[in-house]
């Protein structure tokens, strides 16, 4: 267990969603109280000086902003907007994403956070989440990152990501449990009245029920191929032939990375499409059995 405070910076950009930012420093914050000391030393930064608006319209004012010469930091965190904020991903930014993380112990992101590290190439060839309903857009656009989009954290080495919003908190409390142990963990959940351990994935979530692309990239465009295109065959030797495996070792594969058969998982994609049609109130239900 550390003696001296563990320097955790968030890193907010214009429109931040507050629970991104504020939720985990909360986590932190009741640690050190739990702790009886300053286990961590807690900073909010923002991309630009002045005022740091949030994307509910609340004013918030940084401890400091990226253009400062700023202390070392152990713990580097990056958090969401709901709009992904890339507007805001200028060389700068992404140039000082790029030398903080390469000097903090760990670095990760909250909610939609994960496209700003992604712009910055420190997500490649990783595994990451994001908030279930833009983890396949993250997975198009930086095909080389590995999206799970059910988990609510994930710890890929030194990278740690959260899921969508409240996630945070349980990214945020797994590093103290990792910091300061489990004893002072469960304290600082039970008196922030939050799961310790949160049951299931974030997908219990979505409308998408499960079928959101997971696992590696050709695994991922094999899915959203199976998911535009439900009612043609997709027998695991079809499928295995598509990415170029043989049915044996897709079959595994698919397991591994996806967590289900690739029959199942099949199944569930068409489900999920006969539900959209039937949602969308064009077609009698006789058509979509059909």
């Amino acid at each position: 267990m550390p003696s001296a405070p563990i320097t955790v910076a968030i890193l907010a950009m214009p429109g931040v969603q507050l629970l991104d930012a504020c939720g985990p420093l909360d986590v932190f914050a009741e640690a050190n109280r739990q702790a009886g000391r300053e286990a961590y030393r807690l900073l909010l930064l923002a991309c630009e000086p002045g005022p740091l608006v949030s994307s509910s319209g609340t004013r918030l004012v940084a401890d400091g902003w990226i253009g400062e010469d700023l202390e070392a930091i152990d713990t580097l965190l990056v958090a969401g907007t709901p709009q992904a904020a890339e507007q805001y991903l200028r060389p700068g930014i992404l140039d000082w994403l790029r030398q903080r993380a390469g000097a903090c112990r760990r670095y990760g992101s909250v909610c939609t956070g994960a496209f700003a590290l992604a712009a910055a190439g420190l997500l490649d060839d990783r595994r990451v989440t994001t908030h279930w309903a833009v983890a396949q857009p993250l997975a198009e656009r930086y095909p080389r990152v590995q999206v799970d989009a059910d988990a609510i954290q994930v710890h890929d080495g030194n990278l740690r990501t959260a899921a969508g919003v409240t996630a945070g908190l349980d990214l945020a409390l797994a590093l103290v449990e990792e910091d300061l142990g489990r004893d002072i963990a469960k304290q600082v959940a039970g008196h922030l009245v939050m799961y310790f351990k949160r049951p299931g994935g974030q997908l219990q979530f979505s409308r998408q029920g499960g079928t959101s692309p997971v696992g590696r990239s050709a695994l991922q465009g094999l899915q959203r191929y199976v998911a535009a295109n439900p009612a043609l065959d997709h027998g695991v030797a079809s499928l295995a032939a598509r990415v170029g495996l043989s049915p044996r070792h897709f079959a595994r594969v698919f397991q591994s990375d996806v967590g289900m058969t690739p029959a199942a998982w099949v199944e569930l994609a068409r489900v999920n499409a006969a539900r959209a049609r039937l949602e969308a109130g064009r077609e009698a239900p006789k058509q979509v059995a059909a």
